[in-house]
């Protein structure tokens, strides 16, 4: 079945960016958060990010117009009852998901795939939820969803081979290079990648070294194009704790723990870019 209309549940930062990457592929989108101005905000973001897509001559006006007039902002989940595929991007928090998927498995018919862009938590559990947990699966895209290509396809305990090769052939479609992993908390990247922002945060609270040598050190002696704090400035410090607790928590090893110095960052609500604060200053 041809994928045409996607329903995009959470207008925070992914959720944004995957409404900007389906749009940019002339997919239909519906867009919903928990309040209407909350999704205008995302709307308005991606309006500035094609403004300077244009003032660079990456894109015309005429496809700026094009991709913004694929995103439609709704209320509720009715208002988007003819989406044939949900990509959820809500708060990271286990029994809301459940209680949305709840929802979303009465609304829309058994064909229709429910995928979670959760970057930690378990879809079998996600999927319990649900009477037909066959169709739900993770697709965990990565910031700036509407750049980054890779996007982690994880397979829950009853995902059908069916939902995978969906995903699978959608996220092609889209431009992205989909990888398959099991459900395992923090799938691939962020099992490896999050404990290391978690280091490189206890040097710097250490007083090891300062922050840009820390960041200087990893891009030339490793090859990373950015370094962990900034990095972790552009995923949130309050999303870096959560994966870190939920590591911790569900593989039952302290070496997850989330440091001091990020604790007490999300506590202060020094985020990184999407509040101006973080490791650096925005």
């Amino acid at each position: 079945m041809e994928i045409k209309k996607v329903l995009v549940i959470g207008a925070g930062t992914m959720g944004c960016g995957i409404a900007h990457c389906l749009a940019e592929h002339q997919v239909n989108v519906f867009l919903m958060d928990l309040s209407v101005e909350i999704s205008r905000k995302a709307l308005l973001k991606i309006n500035e990010r094609l403004h300077r897509s244009v003032d660079s001559g990456e894109i015309t006006v005429q496809d700026k117009q094009k991709i913004l007039e694929k995103i439609v902002i709704v209320e509720d989940i009715e208002k988007a009852a003819d989406a044939d595929f949900v990509i959820e991007t809500i708060v990271e928090d286990i029994e809301t998901k459940k209680d949305l998927f709840k929802s979303l498995d009465r609304a829309f018919s058994k064909d229709v795939v429910l995928a979670s862009n959760t970057s930690s938590l378990s879809i079998s559990k996600i999927a319990e939820s649900t009477n037909h947990p066959e169709r739900v699966a993770g697709m965990h895209f990565f910031n700036p969803a509407h750049k980054m290509k890779l996007v982690e396809i994880i397979r829950g305990e009853k995902t059908s081979d069916q939902t995978i090769i969906k995903i699978e052939r959608f996220a092609q479609f889209i431009g992205k290079i989909p990888v398959e992993v099991k459900d395992s908390p923090g799938f691939i990247v962020n099992r490896v990648l999050i404990p290391m922002i978690n280091e490189a945060a206890q040097l710097l609270e250490e007083n090891i070294a300062n922050k840009e040598s820390i960041d200087t050190a990893m891009k030339l002696g490793a090859g990373h194009p950015i370094g962990p704090l900034a990095l972790a400035d552009l995923i949130g410090i309050d999303v870096c704790v959560n994966i870190l607790e939920n590591l911790e928590k569900n593989l039952g090893d302290t070496k997850y723990k989330p440091c001091n110095l990020l604790k007490l960052m999300a506590k202060e609500n020094k985020l990184g870019r999407k509040t101006g604060h973080g490791f650096y200053d925005y």
